[in-house]
């Protein structure tokens, strides 16, 4: 079980770093435009984040 944790704490590290590496000034444009977001949208966006990664793991797991 660790081992699968570890897998895919690596995996969200590389997928997170793709966008930063590959257009640098959209990364950094979209994060100034999350930041100016409410916290309410802010709450929703993870939200619905978990949402479809949990669908997403129920679907590709069964």
């Amino acid at each position: 079980m660790w081992q699968d944790f570890l897998v895919a704490i690596s995996l969200v590290l590389v997928i997170e770093g793709l966008l930063p590496t590959i257009n640098p000034d959209g990364y950094k444009k979209a994060l100034s435009m999350f930041l100016q977001m409410d916290n309410r949208h802010v709450r929703t966006w993870g939200l619905l984040s978990m949402i479809l990664g949990t669908v997403l793991l129920y679907i590709f797991k069964h």
